[in-house]
Formats: structure tokens, C-alpha cells, sequence
């Protein structure tokens, strides 16, 4: 509670208690009360009780211990890449992916105004990224910080005019703050995906089109990459992302994340899978979810 910013914590304080008392419609999301992340919480779960997190971990560790029934994480934006590291947390977390949701995101610039006396901007690295060559074209340095509405939270204690935020518009209500400039963002199809953890995958999948989600370890080999990837191929199941990290120190093996489209059971991606296990050191499955949106 102490790590949210004064002006925002009698609001986590009540969030939480609502949350606490109902963990059954209990979501949690990271960032303070206004944050993009509770947005999409009521977007994607409008009778839930949202839970403010401070961090992705305590979001996912509030699903964990039972306090919360899932978490909605932001993983990647159409404009500046990957959010959160999803492939860290989620094999460690004993989650799954039971969801996807897409939220176009809007950036505003918060502050005591005017908008001519800000020189720093504050806000999560994603939204700054997002903005940057708007801040550039106004000589506003950019600052980072844990969420978009914490910032505008921490600009409220401030008091200063010459400190904005970058967050959702609805965040300037909550902390008393005035909407100094709209729809900053660099380019107008600017859009997050979250995807939603829960401790467990549901009994039935809805109807629909389906995706998969699955980390993977090639074997340290010539064309290993090129191998496993083949049965994806042959078989005509597509393959939305695909992105290396490295873990511990070594530098001589990479795994893999990656979304599909299909499900096992899938005729295709269940041959798929088994060529990609193959060739591979291991395959992790981290879930399968019916599609917020049409790829292609």
C-alpha cells in the first residue's frame, strides 16, 4: 500500500477491501486505480472487483494465493513491442492463459498546467515510448515510472506545474489533476494486448477460434530453429509471434515464445506440436484461449 503514491492510496485501500471480501470476482491488474490495466479489467470483466497491484509479480502472486480469481497483464503494444516479460513470469508462476483482451490505448497529458510550463513528464516507459515523439516536439523530458495513473497520482502530491504524467484521461478525475493535451500517442492504432491468468484452464473451451501459447528450448544445434519450426509449416498452423529471450547466464541456448493459432486436439496442431517437440529440449504449454480478435 505504501508504494502507491499518497494521493492514490485511500482508493487502493478501498479497491482492495471490495476485492478481499469477493476474491471470486476479484481481478487484479498492476498500477494504480485509472491505469490502463484497470480499464481493461472492466472492459474485458464488467461486474468484476478490480485489485490494484503495484507490481506484474504482485498481480500474479495475488491470483496465486487465492486473493484474487485471475489477472489481467498487459504483454505487448502495437507501437512499442513487449510489456511485460511474460515468458519469465508465467513458467515460474504455475499460471495459465485462460484469455485475451485488446484495449486501444488513449494518452493524455496530465498536470496543474499549462501545458507550456511542463518540462518532465512522468509515466510507465510503454507510454512514453508511445508519446516520445510528441514529448520531443514539445521539449518535454520524458521520466520513467511504475504506471501511467501511480504517476498521476505522484504529480497530484507534487503540486508542481511544472510535472505532468502521461496516463488514461479518466485518471485526471481521481487525482484532481486537469487534461493538459489528448490523444498524444505517435500513432493513432495504438493498441495493448492483455492477456488474463487464472490457477487453473477452464473445463470447456468456448466456441470460436482458438490460440495457443507455449515457450519452447531448441537444442543447441546447426538449423535447430528451422526444424522445429517446419512442422508448423507443413502442417498450415500460423504462427502469430514468435520471440527469443536468453535465462541464467548462459548464452549458448535460447528459448522461444510463441503464439499459434488452433488448439491441441487440433488435428494440425497436435502434429505440429509433436515435430516441434522433436526437436526440441522441452516444450511448455502456458495456454489455450478463445481469440479477442481475428488475426490476419
Amino acid at each position: 500500500m505504501q508504494q502507491f503514491a499518497a494521493p492514490a492510496r485511500p482508493l487502493v485501500q478501498r479497491m482492495t477491501a471490495a476485492a478481499l471480501a469477493d476474491p471470486a470476482r476479484a481481478v487484479a491488474f498492476q498500477g494504480a486505480p485509472g491505469a490502463n490495466s484497470h480499464v481493461a479489467a472492466l472492459e474485458a470483466f464488467p461486474d468484476c472487483a478490480p485489485l490494484p497491484c503495484f507490481s506484474f509479480l504482485e498481480a500474479i502472486d495475488a491470483v496465486r494465493d487465492g486473493r484474487a480469481d485471475c489477472a489481467i497483464i498487459p504483454i505487448e503494444n502495437s507501437l512499442h513491442g513487449r510489456v511485460a516479460d511474460i515468458h519469465f513470469l508465467l513458467p515460474e508462476s504455475g499460471l495459465v492463459i485462460t484469455g485475451e483482451h485488446f484495449l486501444p490505448i488513449r494518452h493524455a497529458l496530465l498536470g496543474r498546467g499549462p501545458v507550456a510550463g511542463v518540462r518532465r513528464a512522468i509515466s510507465h516507459e510503454q507510454a512514453l515510448g508511445q508519446c516520445r515523439h510528441w514529448l520531443r516536439s514539445h521539449d518535454i523530458e520524458p521520466e520513467v515510472y511504475a504506471d501511467t495513473a501511480g504517476a498521476a497520482a505522484l504529480v497530484a502530491a507534487s503540486g508542481d506545474p511544472a510535472l505532468a504524467a502521461l496516463a488514461p484521461p479518466g485518471a485526471a478525475a481521481l487525482y484532481g489533476l486537469e487534461v493538459l493535451a489528448s490523444d498524444i500517442a505517435d500513432a493513432d492504432h495504438n493498441t495493448t494486448r492483455f492477456v488474463v491468468l487464472a490457477r487453473q484452464a477452464p473445463d470447456a473451451q468456448p466456441a470460436g477460434p482458438h490460440m495457443t501459447t507455449l515457450v519452447f528450448e531448441v537444442k543447441n544445434v546447426p538449423a535447430a530453429l528451422y526444424k522445429a519450426m517446419g512442422g508448423f509449416a507443413t502442417n498450415g498452423v500460423n504462427m502469430t509471434k514468435l520471440e527469443s529471450y536468453q535465462t541464467g547466464a548462459s548464452f549458448a541456448a535460447t528459448q522461444f515464445y510463441c503464439d499459434i493459432e488452433g488448439r491441441p486436439g487440433d488435428a494440425a496442431v497436435d502434429r505440429a506440436l509433436d515435430e516441434l517437440r522433436f526437436h526440441s529440449k522441452w516444450v511448455r504449454l502456458l495456454g489455450t484461449y478463445t481469440q479477442a480478435r481475428k488475426r490476419g
